[in-house]
């Protein structure tokens, strides 16, 4: 275990209040990673009766765009996410890092630098070490357009980050360049502007992911040269990793909070999940209340060790919480599927009380809200469609289908229309045809529902109705007769 050093005693202000904040770039769609890392910081500030602060960093003006602040505040409010202070934008409170920034060039931290990133590239080729040189340290430079201002890094000794999840992390000043703090067109960069903001908002914990761990030391710096405040702790959270153990790209995983939204995932049971990743309770417990993960979450119990988003598990969550739900909740919830301008059926051929019936059927068998309109479509589709290779393969090509239909027409025709009813009758159809029910089953599923695969067949067809399900038959009978094209 890393040393991770005596951290209760600091991190709050001078109220006593801990204070957090997520600070996410509006530059595409909400990563999990990013809710992953806002959900850590909300339950410890809850957990401590602190503040949550929302803070979009959209200083990057190519790149940022309101849209997609639209969407994180959306996303957050999804999860339950909720914010005491913001969201304050970064592009509104430019003249704090202006001053920031003339406060350390006028105290000598800072410097102007006009030099190119070719010719440092050229000066630098043969350097055993790369990146900056120095070369405009000692040239007196006044800030201006054209010209960057870079901090003055230390020649020597260490930078001391303080995180409760490594424990004491020391980083060299001679492995740490003299970095940008102000654009050549004026635009503050990420160091300096998220060091002045936590500065001016009181921040006393830093929660943010691993990959922020290499530019904390130019963070403290800048921090300690602007003086003040005290340093806040930091916990870096661990990354996130696919199935090869790769860190999760947008490119190449699918990472977009917004997308598992629309598929249908339960924002509780990614809420849940989220939190298991890097952290659990020590009794290792999977499943778990809003009131029990803030009442256990600690920074302390975070793993150093990178945490697999794995969307299998996901899904078995998200379908345990689906079971979980009743049935009322779980109709009102799908509804947004089911009218969604997608589905394969006219919105007249709907019926929510036939979805009632059926929805403890559905809630056992799909892991998304988005797979229930699949389950539906053989009571709502107009007209009614068979899959045309199962009727092949299950219909066409047993030559006992056509007798099991023509029987299952008949009784079906005269018995109680329930459930039970149907069952005692095919089971009756079966014995005649000297088969397993299972297989009697096959070609009136094919016949009635569209497919081989569905819900039970009986509860199906109870709902279904006896006109609707003596017309496929019938339907289905018909097909057989009917002759074959044949190729010339």
């Amino acid at each position: 275990m890393p040393d991770r050093g005596d951290f209760d005693r600091g991190g709050v202000t001078a109220a006593g209040t801990v204070r957090v904040r997520f600070a996410p770039s509006p530059t595409g769609y909400f990563h999990v990673g990013g809710a992953r890392t806002a959900l850590h910081n909300w339950l410890f500030a809850r957990r401590a009766g602190g503040q949550f602060i929302l803070r979009i960093e959209d200083t990057d003006r190519e790149r940022s765009h309101p849209d997609w602040t639209e969407g994180i505040l959306s996303a957050l409010e999804w999860l339950g996410i909720n914010w005491d202070e913001g969201p304050y934008l970064q592009s509104e409170r430019r003249g704090l890092y202006e001053d920031a920034a003339r406060r350390l060039y006028e105290s000598g931290h800072a410097y102007a630098c006009d030099c190119t990133r070719a010719a440092v590239d050229e000066r630098t080729r043969a350097n055993k070490t790369p990146g900056y040189d120095g070369c405009c340290r000692e040239r007196g430079l006044t800030p201006g357009p054209g010209r960057v201002l870079r901090f003055r890094v230390p020649d020597e000794g260490v930078t001391l980050v303080r995180d409760i999840v490594r424990g004491n992390v020391e980083f060299a000043n001679s492995t740490i360049e003299d970095f940008v703090l102000v654009k050549s067109n004026g635009d503050p960069l990420f160091v300096l502007a998220v060091v002045v903001d936590d500065m001016a908002m009181e921040i006393t914990h830093v929660i943010r992911a691993e990959e922020h761990l290499p530019t904390t030391p130019k963070a403290v710096m800048v921090w300690q040269a602007l003086g003040g405040a005290p340093l806040p702790v930091f916990a870096h959270l661990p990354v996130l990793v696919n199935e090869r153990r790769q860190k999760l790209s947008k490119r190449r995983d699918r990472v977009a909070v917004e997308d598992y939204r629309d598929q249908g995932y339960l924002p509780e049971a990614m809420r849940n999940y989220l939190a298991l990743l890097g952290w659990g309770p020590p009794d290792q417990r999977e499943f778990l209340t809003v009131e029990e993960m803030i009442g256990e979450f600690r920074l302390e119990d975070v793993n150093v060790s990178p945490a697999f988003f794995d969307e299998k598990r996901l899904a078995h969550f998200n379908g345990v919480y689906i079971r979980a739900l009743g049935v009322e909740d779980f109709v009102g919830r799908v509804r947004r599927f089911l009218a969604d301008t997608t589905v394969p059926w006219p919105a007249d051929s709907y019926d929510e009380g036939q979805v009632v019936r059926l929805a403890p059927l559905i809630q056992e068998r799909v892991a998304t809200l988005g797979e229930v309109v699949g389950y539906l479509e053989f009571l709502f589709d107009e007209p009614f469609v068979v899959d045309p290779p199962s009727f092949d393969k299950v219909v066409r090509r047993d030559g006992g289908a056509k007798g099991i239909l023509e029987e299952a027409g008949e009784l079906f025709g005269k018995d109680p229309w329930t459930a039970e009813a149907l069952r005692i009758s095919l089971t009756t159809i079966a014995g005649h045809a000297e088969r397993k029910l299972s297989k009697a089953q096959a070609p009136v599923r094919v016949a009635t529902m569209g497919s081989s695969v569905g819900l039970p067949l009986f509860e199906s067809l109870e709902v279904l109705g006896r006109e609707r399900t003596l017309s496929r038959i019938d339907g289905a009978l018909a097909e057989l007769l009917a002759p074959q094209a044949t190729d010339r």
